[in-house]
């Protein structure tokens, strides 16, 4: 997937302008360079003064060391899958993460189960969960989590700065909150398309109706639905 530029830097200021990194942050650095992901856990906190807390190699699949690493270093900011996630929250040492102040979500769907058991473990440290496909620079929408208002799904939010997002049905018609739909998305972190694969681009980044001339969008395939609350709830794959 060929990423410009102006995609990563478009997805770090708005994660700057969202959970606002200074120089005593230390961010976690654990996932490994061949995954987007990466991105913002080692640039993010260099552009801002930030201290990154590198994991060992091979670190990331080890929660027991994660949370020792956290507590230690005293870890202010990290960002996990889910699956990871649930089996950090359960391991011995996750209840002395005390240092953390915000955990960052994304890459695959988030349960309010697993929201909950976080809860219970690390109290009152605020959980975001990301939504975004690698074809548009990591993170697309965001959300907060909390229980009294996220309802049965945990959403993914709404879209991010300089991004637009849409749920069409299969003639690219918008559909109304509730009824589920194809996710597009649309901005500036859009990536080029698929390298040497000219065919697979065409297919997956069209012509978007809604905007400029030669102005395109990706489809996602990912179904989604509007809340009556106006953010975005994942519903799963459309090829499922």
């Amino acid at each position: 997937v060929v990423v410009p530029h102006r995609g990563v830097v478009n997805q770090l200021t708005r994660m700057q302008c969202q959970f606002g990194l200074s120089s005593g942050d230390r961010v976690l650095h654990k996932t490994p360079f061949g995954f987007d992901a990466s991105v913002p856990e080692l640039f993010w906190p260099l552009l801002q003064g930030a201290t990154v807390v590198m994991a060992r190699a091979g670190g990331h699949r080890d929660p027991q060391y994660l949370t020792g690493l956290i507590a230690r270093e005293k870890v202010t900011v990290a960002q996990f899958v889910p699956s990871v996630l649930d089996v950090l929250v359960q391991s011995p040492g996750a209840a002395e993460c005390t240092s953390l102040r915000a955990v960052i979500c994304g890459g695959e769907a988030l349960s309010p189960a697993l929201r909950d058991r976080f809860g219970a473990v690390l109290g009152d440290v605020p959980l975001h969960n990301l939504y975004g496909p690698t074809e548009a620079a990591i993170a697309v929408t965001g959300w907060a989590c909390d229980a009294a208002r996220d309802g049965a799904v945990v959403p993914i939010g709404r879209p991010a700065d300089n991004t637009r997002v849409f749920v069409l049905d299969e003639m690219l018609r918008p559909v109304p909150a509730g009824v589920a739909g194809e996710l597009y998305v649309a901005g500036p972190q859009l990536a080029r398309g698929y390298l040497g694969r000219a065919g697979l681009t065409a297919e997956r980044f069209v012509a978007c109706p809604f905007g400029e001339p030669g102005e395109r969008m990706y489809r996602t395939g990912d179904l989604v639905r509007w809340s009556a609350q106006g953010v975005l709830e994942y519903l799963g794959r459309a090829d499922d």
